[in-house]
């Protein structure tokens, strides 16, 4: 996902930056309004400073909201609830007050965009991933093939998050950041625990990279590989019906009549 960053504060913007970064996301970065309206994109939301030293950020914001529908969040010091309403009104669609955590800016990030892009009628419902999985957030399902598949609490978590990007590299810290809890202090290995458990339990519908000091990568199987040691076995099962064996082979050469096959040589007559 592409943000287009504008704040003149540096350390807060390296830091926001970083953190963005961290969890995948593409950052532009600007430090002026003029800047950020000049900026041609593309991104897919703004994250906008009001206290920007060529001009008001509520004047950007407006500009911004005239040119189109992109989602822009406010990130501002003023707390103040007659900025918060005036920007929200003029087209903000989020307010986040300093000083603020990464984890709530991405998770605000998140909110805008699901509301921003409804779901038609026809995508209503579990999410689908592949021709064999399903995760139905709303009701916290996960199906394979249709039938349900029961995971541990942590075990849902974990695939809800690293199905949010398919095919995006997770760092072990990411991960226990989003899954567990920022302020977690045991050990990593509970997280090699539940990915073993969710490879096992949704073997041939995705799988789990492990990428070597960084994290995890989840990836779709979108065409299923047939089980070879089933065909086999069906190939091997269908030929069995078909194909006479050796015996019957002999008796169909001769024919199934015993006494019609010819007898043994019993010498020439009168010998």
């Amino acid at each position: 996902m592409r943000v287009l960053l504008v704040e003149d504060d540096e350390p807060v913007a390296e830091s926001l930056r970083r953190g963005l970064l961290r969890y995948g996301f593409q950052v532009e970065w600007v430090t002026t309004g003029h800047a950020a309206l000049a900026h041609q994109g593309p991104y897919d939301v703004v994250l906008l400073d009001l206290g920007l030293p060529d001009t008001d950020g509520l004047d950007v914001c407006k500009a911004l909201r005239t040119r189109g529908d992109v989602p822009i969040i406010v990130i501002s010091a003023r707390s103040d609830e007659t900025d918060r309403v005036v920007g929200l009104e003029i087209g903000a669609d989020d307010y986040v007050s300093k000083p603020f955590g990464v984890r709530e800016v991405i998770a605000r990030i998140r909110a805008v965009m699901r509301r921003v892009r409804p779901r038609t009628e026809t995508s209503a419902g579990p999410d689908r991933y592949g021709p064999r999985l399903t995760v139905d957030r709303k009701a916290a399902r996960v199906r394979l093939d249709g039938v349900e598949v029961a995971l541990a609490p942590k075990e849902y978590d974990l695939l809800a998050f690293l199905t949010e990007e398919p095919g995006a590299l997770m760092s072990r810290e990411q991960i226990m950041e989003a899954v567990w809890d920022a302020n977690w202090f045991g050990p990593t290995k509970t997280l090699d625990v539940h990915v073993a458990a969710l490879r096992r339990k949704l073997a041939g519908a995705i799988t789990i990279e492990a990428v070597r000091g960084v994290g995890f990568r989840l990836e779709v199987v979108r065409d299923p590989v047939p089980d070879l040691k089933t065909a086999s076995t069906s190939k091997t099962a269908s030929a069995s019906k078909t194909a006479p064996t050796s015996d019957s082979a002999s008796d169909a050469a001769f024919g199934s009549d015993p006494q019609s096959a010819p007898a043994p040589d019993q010498g020439a007559p009168g010998s």
